[in-house]
């Protein structure tokens, strides 16, 4: 397949704008990164202005850790619809202060940084930082109402707050489950917490 050539851009237009209307001309199109570099004019830092297009922008940019058809160096951007700024103006470190609280596992479904989503075995789980309490129903951008989220919850969040166990529901549901899911349980809690083995 022969690379897409950048259409002429007007003078004085900043590189990440014009990504941005590069991939709304090419929805769903698998884009190489060579490509866009060049249609960023040829910048070294035309891959931060694709990060940005997808993390404070929205926009649904995917990469070979979100969809195993892909190749490591090809994007696609799945939708125009950018989703909802979640968290652009959290800091770097409260980011990584959170995802370290959160042991770097989306709070929702338990898919850790990394891996295989366990609802989507094709996708590798990314993890972003999502509200507890939404913004726009009066939370902040304080650590504690904040949370990781994998891209898959946080698509569909959306304001929708799922609340978190209380310990009595997480012991019943326990109590309730097979021999060999209570040992996988046990199992899971002894990697996450070394101290319990002593």
């Amino acid at each position: 397949m022969a690379p897409k050539k950048a259409e002429a851009e007007p003078r004085g237009r900043g590189a990440r704008a014009t990504l941005r209307a590069y991939f709304l001309a090419h929805v769903g199109d698998v884009l190489e990164g060579r490509d866009l570099r060049e249609v960023a004019g040829g910048i070294t830092e035309w891959a931060r202005r694709v990060r940005e297009l997808r993390s404070l922008d929205g926009f649904q940019i995917e990469t070979d850790k979100d969809d195993s058809t892909l190749r490591p160096g090809q994007y696609r951007l799945a939708s125009a619809k950018p989703r909802p700024r979640i968290a652009a103006a959290i800091s770097k470190q409260t980011r990584a202060y959170v995802l370290d609280r959160n042991g770097f596992t989306c709070q929702m479904c338990g898919a850790v940084a990394g891996e295989p989503h366990p609802n989507d075995s094709s996708r590798r789980t990314r993890l972003h930082i999502g509200h507890i309490q939404d913004l726009s129903h009066g939370g902040s951008d304080e650590p504690s109402n904040l949370r990781a989220l994998c891209s898959l919850c946080n698509e569909g969040a959306q304001n929708i707050t799922a609340p978190r166990p209380k310990l009595t529901q997480l012991l019943t549901q326990v109590r309730r489950a097979t021999v060999a899911d209570q040992q996988e349980v046990l199992a899971w809690l002894m990697r996450k917490f070394p101290a319990l083995r002593r």
